[in-house]
């Protein structure tokens, strides 16, 4: 217990599944806890302040500090709005941690250029500026600080139905690396934790059904890993957490195969012929 003591820890999206059982927690662990949900449907839609109000109600009652954010990260303003809270309720901030997420599945060849801009807009923009506003806190803070991405295992791996979702997922990634190299100088970790829970996004999912072993419960313990000190100096990392397996996914190249001849350049016949040499780096 105590590993967050006197830590402020903001939750993107913690008014349900995954970032509620992340803000619970870190509370436990001593963390004040900004918990910020938009309470929209899962497609975005609408807007409600109280599953963010009743995960603060659950933690004050257990003893714990935390308050509200009713804004979305999906807006310019909204980060800033967020960042900034926090810094004024608690007076600093040491670890972000972006859960917000919403769904929209729609097969590809009937997805819309209008159906990008919301996942867009919360996934990517909301992540990008929430963390770009705690990291500039953080820096003149001059103790380092955390950042911890919520991506998915659609983002490497691809699934039916989620084109659009997929391809926000995979840019976090890019995102995360790029931070984690950036801000490292000033003492500042970041990684992306890629759960694979149910919860009321994807409940529905065919991979779901009668599942009870994947859950939000099996995914905090990671995020509260990568909030923590005891995550160490580890940055640019991806942490997978399927129930009671975690793993890392990384991005790999094979050795591959020269081209002696025609100066180095390849012919298209030749990369065919050799394909298996390419993919397995076995000459």
């Amino acid at each position: 217990m105590g590993h967050m003591q006197g830590k402020v820890v903001v939750v993107t999206g913690a008014g349900r599944g995954i970032g509620r059982a992340e803000a619970h927690a870190f509370a436990r662990e001593g963390a004040s806890v900004l918990v910020n949900d938009a309470g929209t449907a899962p497609d975005g839609s609408g807007a409600s302040p109280d599953p963010a109000n009743d995960v603060v109600r659950e933690i004050l009652a257990a003893g714990g500090k935390a308050a509200a954010s009713h804004v979305s990260v999906g807006t310019e303003s909204g980060p800033k709005e967020i960042v900034e809270l926090a810094v004024q309720t608690f007076g600093r901030l040491d670890v972000l941690v972006n859960n917000a997420g919403i769904m929209a599945d729609r097969a590809f060849f009937n997805l819309r250029a209008a159906d990008w801009k919301p996942l867009w807009d919360v996934h990517v923009q909301g992540t990008f500026l929430c963390s770009q506003h705690a990291a500039k806190h953080m820096v003149a803070q001059g103790q380092g600080g955390r950042i911890v991405v919520t991506t998915s295992l659609a983002g490497f791996l691809g699934n039916t139905g989620q084109a659009a979702y997929a391809s926000v997922n995979a840019a976090l990634y890019g995102l995360m690396r790029t931070m984690s190299i950036e801000l490292q100088k000033h003492n500042i970790t970041v990684n992306a934790l890629a759960p694979l829970a149910k919860t009321r996004l994807t409940e529905n999912l065919p991979m779901f059904q009668d599942v009870s072993s994947l859950t939000p419960d099996h995914v905090a313990p990671a995020a509260l890993f990568l909030g923590s000190d005891l995550c160490g100096e580890r940055t640019g990392h991806v942490l997978s957490v399927a129930g009671s397996r975690v793993s890392l996914y990384k991005m790999t190249e094979t050795y591959g195969a020269f081209q002696e001849n025609h100066g180095g350049v390849w012919t298209p016949e030749e990369i065919a012929d050799r394909w298996d040499a390419v993919a397995s780096g076995k000459l």
